[in-house]
């Protein structure tokens, strides 16, 4: 076989599908032949394949299959790979090479196996230059995943695809009926109860055995308990720790954080992430001022609660140190017992029987930090009972707790969807009432946001909220995630889009930042994306602290930016920017930056209806009582008690109502009214008026138009409207969208959202156990030699009656 090669046919961009028998076909994408041999080397081989596709193949993984065996990809990582794959592949002198997108710091858990073992480098702050040690432990396993129906089998597909965000997980897509829904490219697919027939909504269930639960050394799933195809989805992908994006965590003033905690959270990792110890000056739950440990050091950041109590943000910061540390290299680095259980937490997922010792050594070698055996060894107490608290939601309640929406609520949309090792990532809910109230009375208006947490910082919740007639908050959709990122709001986004259903163009309203500035455009392609106002001005107010300009001066700036925003023609827009250009040619360049496309009515060419920011969603976080944050079930069935409440509410209080249009909006008309008594009215012809004032307007009646376009822009017909109106004598609420009318209002708040029973009071681990089996420990188990025929002699008594049967602590003799 010397000297002998092989023709091998390159394939990017196609994705993985699952057959019948269990094997793997690759469908889709382009391909290239080339010849490959024993002297050819790996580097030679990646710049071949840059070329032919041109992409870069540094970042992504290659493999192959063996003769015969379609049900494990090789991966070819080396020079020795490469030959051993042209030695196998030999005989058939051609072979089928794919060129997969990796996941980003990511080690990924599939049927792919690699050929040899990757070494993971240590962080930027471990000097000694040692790596990180990989556990024998962390070898591969493989789930099995089945399909059980009463009625009809389920095609299940396994699918591992890439896409242009080098985005990769594994899912599973199920076939189901007309009435439910499914999710394509790649994502996970929620599964919807009918609500025109609950008899035939009964969900398909899968079980997922575990094969080799020793050598993978995670907690997997107990082939006796059954879960939900739609509701658990496993996901493939186990993060590895870096500190590497901490050093940037705190960005400065105006920095919003979910609460105290959060904030003495994130501050701990940039700490660690820029090398330095800090001390705190003031430390309490509405306030905390923090300095460098260094003396003479200029260091400071100083943040308190916002005025509604709803964010903590940053006020004051000086980023500068003179001791030596905040470089990420040189100082020290000190921890706290939050971010100690943490990462604690994700090293226990990897390897569940991890010692102190062993976890005090990683720790140092990935982020600088010097622990003792006792400080590790209470982490890792708190961070097993986290996990196990944890583990038994995940197993447990969260897939009896989704069973019961689609139960109670049928027509609601909810999904869990966890890792490959059972650690919870994500879950999705929206109550049939709300997709109704949002399709059939609601604007094509959504807010993206995070609802800020009180107590609790283990996971953030996401929310989807529109508002009503009576420009009321009304929640469509909430999703509870690990993190808040790009990835999450995708995921999100996606479950939204098949869950609304909806024919229109939706506007999006969202603060453009961690990923939602991708990840809007990536879900919804045709929608509208408009950045939240309120976080545009802060983002411009630390832009003028740069300047040596007087706090006069930034306060004309930043009216004139909001002038900007709520310009209606290009030319009050363009006056607007000329104001700020008089202060500050800088400040004009940031603002024309900034993608006034997306924020300005002028020239935004979605309908926002007047809402310029996502502070309307604040409220919500009034709905979920602190005690019930730490747990999911107990957190969504708060959200879901409230929405019950405050819709029922609503609907009662519409019912006294009179007239053609909500309160809110009759009073915004009557306040244009008086303004239009001063104006004179030209008619032109039956629909067509010109209007005099300050300006001249012209109103066309029969396409609902002003030239002002204030009318166009808010849905009510703006003064210059009204005015034609009294000339004409006709009612200015026949010309008002029919989203501010009663009806519409009514048929928002039609929908019941039902009790989800014995929430609080079921026991969900009565009979067997649902904690999953944990790793079998290293050795022979020692035999426990038990004499059954021998009876006990030991008689204990009461050591304050002497008597037996019972203690002191439950003596009841009196003495």
């Amino acid at each position: 076989m010397e000297g002998r090669g092989i023709v091998a046919i390159c394939q990017y961009g196609g994705e993985f599908v699952t057959n019948s028998d269990g094997s793997l076909s690759y469908s889709g994408g382009e391909a290239h032949a080339l010849e490959v041999g024993h002297d050819i080397l790996f580097d030679d081989l990646k710049s071949e394949l840059t070329s032919m596709f041109n992409v870069d193949v540094s970042g992504m993984s290659i493999k192959y299959f063996l003769p015969s065996n379609k049900r494990t990809l090789i991966t070819i990582s080396s020079d020795k790979d490469l030959q051993r794959m042209v030695d196998f592949t030999s005989n058939a002198l051609t072979t089928e090479v794919y060129i997969i997108n990796k996941v980003d710091n990511r080690i990924t858990r599939s049927t792919v196996a690699d050929s040899g073992i990757s070494n993971i480098g240590t962080a930027e702050n471990a000097r000694s230059g040692r790596r990180r040690r990989l556990n024998s432990t962390n070898r591969v396993t493989r789930a099995r995943v089945s399909a059980v129906d009463s009625d009809t089998p389920n095609a299940i597909t396994n699918v591992a695809g890439d896409n242009v965000y080098n985005f990769q997980e594994k899912r599973l897509f199920v076939t189901e009926n007309d009435d439910n829904r499914m999710i394509s490219d790649g994502f996970v697919m929620p599964i919807t109860a009918s609500s025109a027939a609950p008899d035939n909504a009964r969900q398909r269930i899968i079980t997922a055995d575990n094969i080799d639960e020793r050598a993978s050394g995670s907690i997997l799933v107990d082939p006796s308990t059954p879960l939900f195809a739609s509701l658990v989805t496993p996901d493939d992908v186990v993060p590895v720790i870096s500190n590497s994006s901490w050093a940037s965590i705190i960005t400065g003033v105006g920095q919003e954080f979910d609460n105290v905690k959060d904030f003495r959270s994130q501050l701990c990792k940039y700490a660690i992430g820029r090398g330095f110890i800090y001390k705190f000056v003031k430390n309490d739950t509405t306030r905390v001022t923090v300095t460098c440990n260094e003396e003479t050091c200029p260091w400071r950041i100083h943040a308190s609660e916002t005025s509604g109590k709803q964010k903590f943000v940053i006020k004051k910061m000086n980023n500068v140190h003179t001791c030596g540390g905040g470089n990420g290299k040189d100082g020290q680095r000190k921890a706290t017992r939050q971010w100690l259980t943490s990462i604690i937490k994700e090293k226990l997922h990897v390897s569940p029987q991890c010692k102190p010792k062993e976890l005090a050594r990683e720790i140092y070698e990935d982020f600088g930090v010097a622990l003792s055996y006792s400080q590790v060894w209470r982490g890792r107490e708190v961070a097993q009972k986290e996990l196990y608290d944890s583990m038994k939601e995940t197993y447990s309640q969260l897939p009896w707790f989704v069973e019961k929406i689609l139960e109670t609520n049928p027509g609601s949309v909810a999904l869990l969807s966890t890792s490959v090792d059972s650690k919870f990532r994500r879950f999705f809910v929206s109550f049939h009432a709300s997709l109704h109230g949002f399709e059939h009375g609601c604007r094509p208006l959504l807010f993206l946001d995070k609802i800020p947490l009180k107590v609790t910082n283990q996971f953030k919740l996401l929310v989807a909220a529109s508002v009503d007639g009576n420009d009321a908050v009304f929640p469509v959709a909430f999703a509870v995630v690990e993190d808040e990122n790009y990835d999450s709001w995708l995921w999100f986004l996606m479950q939204l889009k098949y869950a609304v259903t909806a024919t229109r163009t939706i506007t999006f309203v969202s603060n453009r930042q961690k990923g939602l500035d991708g990840a809007v455009p990536q879900a919804f392609v045709d929608s509208h994306h408009s950045y939240s106002l309120h976080h545009l001005i802060e983002d411009f107010k630390n832009e003028l602290r740069k300047g040596p300009w007087s706090s006069q001066v930034k306060d004309a700036m930043i009216s004139d930016f909001t002038r900007a925003a709520q310009a209606c023609t290009m030319e009050e827009f363009n006056a607007s920017v000329e104001s700020i250009r008089k202060f500050s040619a800088e400040a004009a360049e940031w603002v024309m930056a900034s993608k006034p496309e997306n924020w300005s009515d002028a020239i935004f060419k979605g309908s926002r209806y007047d809402h310029f920011s996502t502070n309307i969603v604040d409220s919500l976080s009034n709905w979920i009582p602190a005690k019930k944050e730490p747990s999911v079930v107990q957190m969504i069935d708060a959200i879901r008690d409230k929405l019950a409440e405050v819709m029922e509410e609503r609907r009662g209080s519409c019912n006294a109502w009179v007239g053609t249009l909500t309160p809110a909006m009759e009073q915004k008309l009557q306040t244009e009214m008086s303004k239009a008594r001063k104006l004179n009215v030209l008619c032109s012809s039956d629909t067509v008026f010109e209007v005099r004032g300050n300006t001249i307007s012209v109103v066309n009646i029969g396409s609902w138009e002003c030239t002002c376009r204030r009318w166009q822009i808010s849905g009510l017909p703006c003064v210059h409207a009204i005015a034609v109106f009294n000339r004409i004598n006709r009612s200015a609420d026949d010309y008002c969208s029919r989203y501010f009318r009663i009806e519409f209002y009514q048929s928002a708040y039609s929908a019941l959202i039902h009790l989800i029973p014995d929430v609080g009071s079921i026991d969900f681990y009565s009979g067997v156990s649902s904690y999953p089996p944990a790793r079998r420990p290293p050795g022979r188990p020692r035999r426990k030699r038990f004499n059954h025929n021998k009876t006990s002699t030991v008689v204990r008594l009461c050591s304050r009656c002497k008597a037996a049967g019972h203690n002191k602590a439950t003596c009841e003799a009196f003495l």
